[in-house]
């Protein structure tokens, strides 16, 4: 007699999870390499100027497309070129500008380039900050105060009759050697430098988009790139730069090494969460006697007023309200107290001898309880303010 077996086969829902248990490591990995991939891809900044600062392609806060389109509608024929091999297979003459941003791409092998191929052209180059010497300026760059507006007051007689008496107002200012306009509180410093081949202009922001329109920034702008008539907009890329110009590693890696080293870090972490060793619920451990955190404030300030130490007390309560109030305008913890007054009666709008009376150190003490007390309501009532300023 033979015997059959009567057993059902087993069915997928069952055969499913074994599946996965198997293989679950190696669906988990692939599925991290396809995020990167994807996340690489995204992440990636593209070729076309679209996120770099003071491009005339860029329409974001950062880029120049408002000063480039106004110059264009001005008659003005604008072009770009994103390398030095572009730049050299573009004409220019005694009617043309060449401006040229994101300085931080030229080395000592463009520079030469430039001005070889640049002839009799103006060449106007923004915010450079190393190799000025290539560039025909001396020194290194300083910085000016750019709270308040800036005046032309030009020493080049050329530039004084481009600019006559505008006003510059931007975030970020930096100054140069030389004649110009726009001058540093250090003499013969200005932002905009007028040289024997080179204009330099230290205030890029002055062309971006959310700032052309502050003070007399679009009037500086046009007058500055529209005095020709073609302007070229020269934009270096790292590949113009030869062998023997000064580069850091960084320089020499390629753009989707720094996103891809981020989804590799975060896959790292997530892989060490995943097998890491599970522990089990914390075990409570009974304590001779239960204090609850209120108790123990209240019975410090009984100590505090049984003592009379209302000095001490008003020490505590102004040196808290002073490290609360660093920490949440993120300051230095070191700070003194003249500058700590100063902003947080600029974020409150206080005026500051009241903030100096509730936060400085040698501020007078409380002489009774009620002035305590108050000046406990007016510390707290002054941190809610900062809280939401």
């Amino acid at each position: 007699m033979t015997l059959t077996d009567t057993s059902p086969p087993p069915s997928s829902a069952n055969a499913s999870p074994n599946l996965w248990q198997r293989h679950r490591a190696t669906l988990l990995i692939v599925g991290m390499l396809v995020l990167a991939v994807v996340l690489v891809i995204v992440v990636t900044p593209s070729d076309d100027g679209g996120d770099t600062r003071l491009d005339p392609d860029n329409p974001g806060p950062e880029g120049a497309q408002a000063v480039a389109r106004v110059l264009d509608d001005e008659g003005v024929d604008v072009s770009v070129a994103r390398s030095a091999d572009a730049l050299e297979a573009t004409d220019v003459g005694a009617d043309t500008t060449i401006v040229v941003t994101s300085t931080e791409w030229l080395g000592t092998s463009t520079i030469e380039r430039l001005l070889d191929h640049a002839g009799e052209a103006r060449v106007v180059v923004v915010d450079p900050t190393f190799l000025l010497d290539d560039l025909g300026v001396p020194g290194d760059p300083g910085y000016v105060d750019t709270d308040d507006p800036l005046a032309a007051d030009c020493s080049d007689d050329a530039l004084a009759d481009l600019l006559g008496d505008l006003e510059l107002e931007v975030d970020d200012a930096r100054t140069y050697e030389g004649a110009g306009c726009f001058p540093g509180e250090d003499g013969g410093a200005h932002v905009l430098v007028a040289g024997d081949r080179v204009t330099v202009l230290g205030a890029g922001d002055l062309l971006t988009n959310d700032q052309v329109l502050r003070a007399d920034n679009a009037a500086v702008a046009l007058r500055l790139l529209g005095q020709s008539e073609r302007l070229v907009w020269y934009v270096p890329s790292r590949d113009d730069q030869a062998g023997d110009d000064g580069v850091q590693v960084s320089d020499l890696l390629p753009d989707w090494i720094f996103p891809g080293l981020w989804v590799l870090a975060l896959a790292t972490v997530l892989l060490v969460v995943w097998r890491a060793r599970r522990l089990g619920p914390l075990a409570a451990e009974p304590l001779p006697v239960v204090v609850k955190a209120i108790e123990t404030t209240l019975s410090r300030g009984r100590l505090y007023r049984k003592g009379g130490d209302r000095a001490h007390a008003a020490r505590t309560l102004r040196a808290a309200a002073r490290a609360r109030a660093v920490a949440r305008l993120r300051l230095d913890r070191h700070v003194d107290d003249a500058t700590l007054v100063r902003d947080v009666a600029r974020h409150t709008g206080r005026p500051e001898p009241e903030i100096g009376f509730l936060l400085s150190e040698h501020a007078p003490e409380p002489g009774s309880d009620r002035d305590l007390i108050a000046l406990a309501s007016a510390l707290a009532a002054l941190e809610e303010e900062v809280r939401h300023s």
